[in-house]
């Protein structure tokens, strides 16, 4: 599986990725707001292997893909989607990225790919995201895809020694056909 976007490439995990995920996986700041904290090279080795058994399942619910600059072949993050409740076509939507490349508008072009791929070949009605309401990035992510806010959850989740507020954003299949394209 393999989207393309003006500058990026979103491909399959390959095992020698992890080499590229874990320098930024394994920074506090970029971690603080995910659900796992910082990796081992390990970890990070076996969430590449995680990600590649999941591309080999059938029916396939996980698209977890590399984002790559197309220019570079440099891998920078990833961005996913996972068909969270196949009945209902509905889905959850991620991301994470390299800190040297924040604020370069590469996560909204990749999660925008993935968006489409969701709507169009998925097929799925609804898509949400789930973030803290201190990641005020991620936030500002969500709505730049259209996303609208749907829910704040109040301290739903202990992660990392604390209680944690959700906010939960979506976008239906006709919101995002109806969207201006960038």
């Amino acid at each position: 599986m393999e989207l393309l976007t003006a500058r990026l490439k979103l491909r399959e995990f390959v095992e020698e990725d992890w080499g590229a995920t874990w320098p930024y996986e394994s920074n506090p700041d970029v971690v603080r707001y995910q659900s796992h904290g910082v990796r081992t090279p390990e970890e990070s080795r076996k969430y590449i292997q995680d990600s590649m058994a999941t591309a080999r399942e059938s029916p396939r619910r996980i698209h977890d893909l590399a984002v790559v600059l197309k220019e570079e072949g440099t891998l920078i993050g990833r961005c996913g989607l996972k068909v969270t409740d196949a009945e209902q076509r509905e889905g959850a939507l991620w991301f994470i990225l390299d800190p040297s490349r924040w604020g370069k508008g590469y996560i909204p072009e990749a999660a925008e790919a993935m968006l489409d791929f969701g709507f169009g070949t998925l097929g799925l009605h609804r898509v949400w995201g789930d973030c803290d309401p201190r990641n005020t990035a991620s936030i500002r992510v969500q709505e730049k895809l259209g996303m609208r806010r749907e829910a704040h959850f109040r301290e739903n989740v202990f992660l990392k020694g604390e209680w944690c507020d959700s906010l939960i954003h979506a976008i239906l299949d006709r919101e995002w056909a109806a969207r201006p394209r960038r």
